[in-house]
């Protein structure tokens, strides 16, 4: 049975690898041959003082995209009066956008998009193909490319206005493990609050909410002043994540500016951490700095910081797991383990429960894990292949069929399957492999789950940047450079106003993101590609 299994799990992979050769064989053939890097013959590598030029190319596209989601009634963001300082109507009711506005400030946006997602792509290439890149100067251009979603609106998610108001529930001590938002009444926490989530309860851990709580308090419960005070807390987060995947990647040999670029200057982390304030920021930084504390052999402090990570976002618990499982290394029997494995837990537990009793809440936030199963969304795929399966029945004449039906079926299926992926990925893991293991247990948990959000994508790619092997690059860009697409709002209005456009404004549209797409540069793209030494001989 065992040697079919693994018979068939290495036919899986042979497949698997030729399809994504394929893949990445593809697009870097429409690379080479549709944009500016085919004019460029690779030569050899004369040093980092090209940096301030990726510098300022991504800072103008971050005030690009800054710019698009400033405009009163922009698609990019929350369109309500006192959400924030700058590009939000004075009144509650406001009048309809002329299309100009509209199609300047989604073509401003994705255009911003698009220019940020070429040059951290051939930046973080250079990164892969030349190691040593200083990182002070790696620093400066995150502050540079971070500056303007730092002041920008909240955009492309509304979720920070959601914590602002559980906040404000827990400075009053109303439970957000049993009430919604909604429960606040007619207070201005609740408006800017998405609906769908208005009377759901938070599936956040309780050392989350106490420091949500305590952000409302210093902010003397004003709802804009909260919301600040929540991105700068997932900046410091940012910035705690970025020193620790840098550490990550000292400690596993690894070219520390390549896994800075790959994890802290990435597109996702830059415009859904920094600008969406996501609370993902702060569980990816201590999960990082757990696994950091546990290959530094400090086995106590590791489990403290990955429950703290946990005591966040419940996923982070992946990583006690495989820090207890993999103490001793692979060869270690069952009985040996039990040590660091008892240890473990009794520590998660400690910390769990000095949490939950600070926040004054309960248990309640384990029962609520699954609560964003009501969000029913195509970029889910055992969302999507419920969804599929429902809508084919229902041509079919099964109408009996419902769509809860098959989604309960399918995201089971799907929970299945990532709870098998990671009990193997466990058991294969060795002493210098389980960082990696982990990062890709993630990535799995978040494929397989039942909502894809780009921000989930962070907290695999965290630990990848620093322990990817092969063709795992690859899959970290890909993520990377279609994350921030995924669900991102204005699609829709981009293409209606094109169509109802007159033939000047259609016209500069698809210059504007035609030319972000092909504008060469500079020269400094030249060292992204692989240089052949038959080139030079050639020339």
């Amino acid at each position: 049975m065992f040697h079919g299994l693994a018979r068939g799990a290495h036919w899986v992979y042979r497949r698997y690898e030729s399809a994504a050769g394929t893949l990445e064989s593809g697009i870097e053939f429409l690379e080479r041959r549709y944009t500016p890097l085919g004019r460029f013959r690779p030569g050899p590598f004369e040093g980092w003082e090209f940096l301030w030029q990726p510098a300022v190319l991504g800072f103008l596209a971050m005030c690009l995209l800054f710019a698009g989601g400033s405009f009163p009634n922009s698609p990019l963001k929350l369109d309500m009066a006192g959400t924030w300082f700058f590009g939000e109507p004075a009144r509650a009711i406001s009048t309809s956008p002329t299309q100009v506005t509209l199609l300047l400030s989604v073509v401003l946006g994705y255009g911003g998009l698009l220019l940020l997602m070429r040059v951290w792509l051939r930046l973080v290439e250079i990164l892969k193909l030349h190691p040593g890149a200083p990182l002070r100067s790696l620093w400066w251009i995150f502050a540079m490319w971070a500056a303007p979603m730092v002041v920008a609106p909240p955009m492309f998610s509304r979720d920070v206005f959601s914590y602002a108001a559980q906040g404000e529930m827990t400075s009053y001590h109303l439970s957000p493990y049993v009430l919604g938002p909604f429960s606040l009444g007619s207070s201005p926490y609740v408006n800017p609050v998405d609906p769908l989530w208005g009377n759901a309860p938070a599936p956040y851990g309780p050392f989350f909410l106490s420091l949500d709580g305590s952000i409302d308090r210093l902010a003397q419960h004003n709802q804009l002043a909260t919301v600040i005070g929540l991105r700068l807390l997932e900046v410091v987060a940012v910035v705690a994540l970025g020193l620790g995947v840098s550490a990550l990647a000292r400690h596993l040999g690894r070219d520390r500016g390549e896994a800075f670029a790959l994890s802290t200057l990435n597109p996702i982390v830059l415009i859904t951490l920094v600008d969406g304030a996501h609370n993902d920021a702060l569980m990816a930084a201590l999960l990082v700095w757990g696994v950091v504390l546990a290959l530094r052999r400090h086995l106590v402090w590791a489990v403290v910081v990955c429950s703290c990570a946990a005591a966040v976002k419940a996923p982070a618990a992946l990583g006690l797991v495989f820090i207890a499982w993999t103490w001793l290394g692979s060869r270690a029997s069952l009985r040996e383990r039990l040590r660091p494995i008892g240890l473990s837990l009794g520590v998660t537990a400690v910390v769990f429960a000095l949490w939950t009793w600070l926040a004054g809440f309960g248990w309640g936030w384990v029962a609520n894990l699954t609560s964003n199963g009501a969000v029913r969304s195509w970029d889910a795929p055992m969302t999507a292949l419920g969804l599929a399966l429902a809508d084919t029945g229902h041509v079919l004449g099964l109408h009996s069929l419902s769509v809860t039906t098959m989604l309960t079926v399918t995201r089971s299926l799907g929970f299945v399957l990532a709870l098998g992926a990671t009990a193997w990925l466990l058991l294969a893991g060795k002493r210098h492999s389980w960082v990696r293991l982990l990062g890709l247990s993630l990535l799995v948990l978040v494929v397989l789950g039942p909502v894809v959000q780009p921000w989930y994508f962070v907290w695999g790619v965290a630990l990848l940047s620093a322990s990817y092997v092969r063709r795992q690059h690859f899959w970290i860009l890909l993520l990377s450079i279609v994350g921030p697409f995924a669900g991102l709002p204005g699609g829709r209005d981009l293409v209606t106003g094109l169509v109802q456009s007159n033939v000047l404004l259609i016209a500069t549209a698809i210059v504007v993101l035609g030319g972000v797409l092909v504008v060469p540069m500079g020269r400094w793209t030249q060292w992204s590609w692989a240089h052949e030494p038959s080139d030079v001989l050639q020339s």
